[in-house]
């Protein structure tokens, strides 16, 4: 870690370098390690060098030319990759060989074997691994999480989840159809690896449980290419799941909410039902079997229109100062990307898929 002065006080530093500038760099990474005080932001890399001098301006350190002159430098602590999903394997790698911590934006790579080379380098390197799969630091899923341990709702029976917004051209850094977003080159999946990973990764967390079959289907109904065609990638997906305990749920993903955000989450249980982030008049609303309904305020959770902190960033500072792993690990972002995979091919085969670790 970098030591600055300050007056007569010596302070550590993680020095941070941000690889990619473009949305999520701009509304997340950015403006969170500017706010952490073990932070100093080192700079930035993208290959639309506008990008990375206008973050610079505004938040300090230097342009670099690429990325291997960034992870050489050798006064960084740790990076973060912000780019298109098919880069997130290539560039961790050499990231965590170069001996940086890595945060990597999910979908964590492209398929389960960058996964796997992922974590070997990690292994090897003796650094972080962490995918940014925010939704398990999200306060509210934190106290759902405990109220679901504490049996406030007793034996989990199903879960359905949903992840529905207008489409990342309304986020993304360039809002036209053009987005990588759009692109299978760039990005490999479309709302499954876009909003399925927060889903899936979620409900891992939240039931402590794995996936274990998965059926599901894909399909595109509204994106389309400048030129009036469908994109090649799917912009709704309703998957079905089976947990390693027999759980039953279902999940939607889609990118053709052209309404209110829907980012919520219905746990059903023997003693009642838990609801979170639905359209209820709280963040946590829990029905008890015996008519007791109990509210919960927690905090809020991220939209497109409103970005809100995202604990990602803190949580990475965290766990490198502390020397400890970090709640996301880079075999929670493995075990989604094995989901993914097995949704895919339960896609193209029309029937239930398990799930290979």
């Amino acid at each position: 870690m970098s030591t600055l002065t300050k007056g007569d006080n010596a302070v550590s530093k993680v020095k941070v370098g941000i690889a990619g500038c473009g949305s999520i760099a701009q509304q997340r990474h950015a403006p969170e390690y500017s706010l952490n005080s073990n932070v100093e932001i080192a700079g930035f890399y993208d290959f639309v060098e506008i990008r990375a001098n206008e973050l610079c301006r505004r938040y300090g350190g230097k342009v670099y030319g690429s990325f291997e002159e960034m992870i050489l430098d050798r006064d960084i602590d740790a990076v973060s990759i912000c780019t298109p999903n098919n880069l997130h394997a290539e560039m961790s790698v050499q990231a965590l060989n170069a001996g940086k911590h890595v945060l990597c934006e999910k979908p964590m790579a492209a398929n389960t074997k960058e996964t796997r080379e992922m974590i070997k380098a990690e292994q090897r390197s003796g650094k972080i691994l962490m995918p940014g799969h925010n939704q398990r630091l999200v306060a509210t899923h934190m106290e759902a999480k405990k109220l679901i341990q504490d049996d406030t709702i007793g034996k989990l029976l199903f879960f359905q989840c949903n992840f529905k917004h207008a489409g990342p051209e309304n986020w993304g850094v360039d809002k036209t159809n053009n987005t990588w977003f759009f692109k299978k080159d760039s990005a490999k999946y479309g709302v499954l690896g876009d909003l399925g990973a927060h889903k899936i990764d979620l409900i891992r967390f939240l039931t402590g449980e794995e996936i274990f079959k998965v059926r599901a289907n894909m399909m595109t109904l509204d994106k389309r290419y400048s030129d009036g065609n469908l994109i090649d990638l799917e912009d709704n997906v309703v998957c079905e799941f089976e947990m390693s305990n027999g759980m039953p749920g279902i999940m939607h993903f889609s990118w053709t909410n052209y309404g209110q955000e829907d980012n919520g989450s219905i746990i059903y249980g023997d003693k009642g039902v838990m609801k979170i982030f639905g359209d209820f008049d709280a963040d946590i609303l829990i029905e008890k079997r015996d008519g007791i309904v109990v509210k919960y305020s927690v905090g809020g959770i991220s939209t497109n229109k409103s970005q809100l902190k995202s604990g990602v960033i803190d949580e990475f500072i965290a766990a490198i100062v502390e020397e400890r792993k970090p709640i996301v690990t880079g075999i929670d972002g493995h075990n989604t990307m094995a989901v993914i995979e097995a949704g895919v091919i339960s896609n193209r085969k029309g029937t239930w898929i398990d799930v290979k670790y």
